[in-house]
């Protein structure tokens, strides 16, 4: 606690240092002569005398050479937005990749454009407003420290035309929507960028990107010129009304019992928005409503030791969502499950960005309960108050942190030491990155937490009411250079830490990992090749062996806008009181080979493996496939299969399954030619798959028609498993959405969903139904 209190007064306290940064040329705007319609058309009189931007560089595949085809850029304002024009040449404008799709549904394997604008000027994290030739829309936030977030979204317009030579874009971004500093004149830095996807994926960008490089926002184009700017004071509020009827059984864990009709409730909640000036901003949001996100991809948790993660897609929580992204994940905004309200204030002050975050939640949903080997879930049945906070203080290119989060709630009963129900989990800490040059990154993070667990054995048998005090530290150096490349990590989790509005599903452990890579840049079919052997050890704190491995492997990037990758696992790793070995080959495949098959990809691993439920040796495949096919520029069919097979040992010399199993005479089913040989007798243990479809036809891209179907399902041999499983689970599930957005708050929904459950009859039964109609709009001023 002194440490972290300490480095906060650090943080406070620092002065900026010089920039470690290669800046590109500067670009000087001005004011723009006349209108300017937002239509697709750049001979409106407002870009007559706009900023040319003419020199590009191609820095993929090409070492920042000069381009093959021709792009100009045009940059102007005026007293309420910011523009930028393009005119993208294309010497065939028939193999444009540009089918109709909805907001941010703009992949690397289409064309688009767009700017990237860094309008504190710091070099560190800038917005990212990118358009395709239909006019979708992609907007993001990109941070040298945290990578490229797609989840925030802005308001702001695009619109664009396919020509006899290529396709021009136009960007209209209001001032509203963009966060810089109170002076004048202003220093933004910007990158203008293009993406032409053919034999290979083609960047061009307004800057030179060196290769030796750590960081992308700090070689932005210094831009000068812009001056008397609206100094703040937006507001953006958006009611929202939602109706709905939802058919469930009488006890919704149990399918046999009757159905129940619930009448339609309406719903009405209220996300506000308040820009007090152009460093701040504050969100309120009451009863959201969350009806307009997809459903998420099941992933496989067959034979899996951990639990798995899904992404943050919820409007409410994605304001600043960067600030929340540290090396140990104790953020994770999805455990707040079903606020009632929520607050939140972001901004800058005394050269301090910050944001804190505060939600009542009411409950529900799962908490995952970690271990140095493997985690479970308890359901949640309970509120809490959450409350969480960040304080990042850069430093020239480096920064240092504090992080702080709180959940309070209430976990039911009393305990024998006079906790009456109540529960806390309390986490504080700095965290930093140092660049000690333009290759290099250090960054570290060190974690305090204090927990008093639910007093709720009946959910959970560790939730005895009982207090627990722990600690969280890792530092991770990353190397960049033209070749040679290197990640080293150090991390240390106590078995007492825990994260309760994180995502920490391992505790207890030790773990040290170096990752180096050599990068060759061959010609013909392969555009880059990286060789790489990863190392990985992790141990309990006691020292017994949790995981150690060995990974040599290759990746490449190839022709059809491809990328490869093999590599060879060879590891020995924990079930239960036994190390096992393993022997596995991993590969991943993916291509874009044309409009039509827009992208097709694979991935798997195949050897030998372990049985993690009944702490056995076995061996077996795991194939995952999904590929984006584009049948007219309308509609898109996304499918996903994943398949996961795995047989064991039950010859008695691997643990449970030995004794009392009747060994058969087959091996069971399977590619078993490619399988690597492990010597026993073997029994078909389970077979895991998830099949899913969306179909999305886009009539503009303002409105789309979606239908997703689901199929979820775990075979199993129950006489092979120490406890007592169902031989067959099953889900099915599907939904439709039609929608129609003027942006991304302002809507109208009209949705369907069903779940059905497979029963010991082996008879998929309706699990619950729902319709509703949501209607939301944005008002801004």
């Amino acid at each position: 606690m002194r440490f972290a209190l300490l480095a906060f007064v650090g943080l406070l306290l620092a002065s900026p240092a010089r920039a470690q940064t290669t800046f590109g040329d500067s670009i000087h705007i001005g004011r723009a002569n006349g209108p300017i319609t937002v239509d697709g058309d750049l001979s409106d009189a407002g870009w007559i005398g706009a900023t040319r931007i003419e020199k590009w560089y191609e820095t993929n595949p090409g070492d920042n050479i000069d381009p093959k085809v021709h792009s100009l850029g045009l940059l102007t304002y005026d007293d309420r937005y910011f523009y930028a024009g393009f005119e993208f040449d294309d010497p065939n404008p028939a193999a444009i990749r540009a089918p109709l799709g909805d907001h941010d549904n703009v992949p690397s394997f289409t064309d688009y454009g767009g700017v990237i604008i860094d309008t504190r000027g710091d070099g560190q994290r800038a917005m990212m407003m990118l358009a395709s030739p239909r006019g979708i829309q992609y907007d993001a936030i990109s941070d040298d420290a945290s990578g490229e977030d797609p989840s925030p979204d802005f308001f702001w317009d695009a619109a664009a035309r396919v020509t006899s030579h290529g396709w021009t874009l136009e960007i209209r971004i209001p001032f509203s929507s963009l966060r810089y500093r109170n002076v004048d004149p202003q220093t933004w830095g910007i990158l203008l960028y293009r993406n032409y996807p053919r034999d290979f994926r083609y960047q061009m960008f307004s800057a030179r990107l060196p290769r030796d490089s750590n960081c992308f926002i700090c070689h932005r184009n210094p831009l000068i010129g812009i001056e008397h700017l609206p100094k703040g004071g937006h507001v953006v509020a958006a009611p929202y009304v939602n109706t709905n009827q939802i058919i469930h059984h009488t006890d919704p864990t149990d399918i046999t019992t009757p159905v129940v009709n619930e009448p339609t409730t309406a719903h009405v909640g209220l996300d506000l928005k308040w820009t007090p000036n152009a460093d701040n901003v504050a969100d309120l949001t009451v009863k959201p409503d969350f009806s307009q996100v997809e459903s998420d991809t099941a992933q496989i948790s067959a034979n899996e030791r951990f639990a798995l993660f899904f992404p943050e897609k919820r409007p409410f929580f994605l304001e600043g969502i960067d600030l929340f992204a540290t090396p140990v994940q104790a953020v994770y905004t999805r455990t707040i499950t079903a606020p009632n309200w929520g607050g939140r204030v972001t901004g800058k002050e005394a050269g301090i960005r910050f944001t804190a975050l505060v939600a009542d939640d009411a409950g529900g949903g799962e908490a995952v309960l970690p271990g140095p080997n493997g985690s479970t879930t308890a359901p949640v049945d309970f509120g809490s108050h959450v409350i969480v906070a960040r304080a990042k203080r850069d430093i020239g290119l480096s920064f240092v942190s504090v992080l702080v989060t709180d959940r309070e709630g209430s976990g039911g009963a009393s305990s024998a030491d006079g906790n009456q129900g109540q529960t806390h989990n309390r986490v504080v800490g700095p965290d930093f990155q140092w660049r000690p040059s333009g290759k290099d990154s250090i960054v570290g993070q060190w974690l305090f937490s204090d927990t008093r667990v639910p007093n709720r054995p009946d959910l959970a048998s560790a939730w005895t009411g009982q207090s627990m005090h722990g600690h969280a530290g890792v530092v991770q150096w990353s190397h960049n250079d033209t070749h040679l490349d290197w990640f080293g990590m150090v991390k240390d989790l106590s078995d007492g830490f825990r994260a309760e509005t994180g995502f920490v599903p391992q505790v207890g452990y030790r773990e040290e990992s170096f990752q180096p890579g050599w990068t060759f840049r061959p010609t013909g079919f392969l555009s880059r090749l990286r060789t790489f052997v990863n190392v990985d050890n992790q141990t309990e704190q006691n020292g017994a062996l949790i995981l150690r491995e060995v990974m040599p492997g290759a990746g490449m990037d190839t022709r059809w806008n491809g990328f490869m990758q093999f590599r060879y696992i060879d590891d020995q790793v924990r079930s239960g009181d036994q190390v096992f070995p393993r022997k596995q080959f991993g590969y991943i495949l993916q291509f874009s080979p044309s409009q039509t098959i827009s992208q097709i990809a694979v991935n798997g691993m195949i050897g030998s493996d372990v049985d993690f439920d009944n702490s056995r040796a076995g061996r077996g495949y795991t194939i995952n496939s999904n590929a984006t096919i584009h049948p007219t520029d309308h509609l898109e069919l996304a499918p996903i299969e994943s398949y996961r097979w795995l047989e064991v040992d039950v010859s008695g010399n691997s643990g449970a399954g030995g004794p009392g199993i009747e060994a058969p005479t087959g091996l069971g089913v399977g590619p078993q030619a490619v399988i690597n040989a492990v010597p026993g007798l073997y029994r078909h243990l389970l077979t895991a798959r998830v099949s899913r479809l969306k179909t999305t036809y886009s009539f503009t891209p303002r409105m789309f028609l979606r239908v997703i179907a689901q199929y979820v399902s775990t075979d199993r041999d129950p006489t092979l498993y120490i406890t007592s499983v169902n031989a067959k689970d099953a889900t099915l599930s599907g939904s439709v959405l039609l929608a129609y957005k003027l942006d991304w708050q302002s809507v109208f929904y009209v949705g369907w969903g069903d779940d059905q459950q497979l029963t010991a009859q082996e008879r998929l039964t309706r699990l619950d139904r729902q319709f509703f109609v949501k209607l939301s709009y944005a008002f801004r001023r």
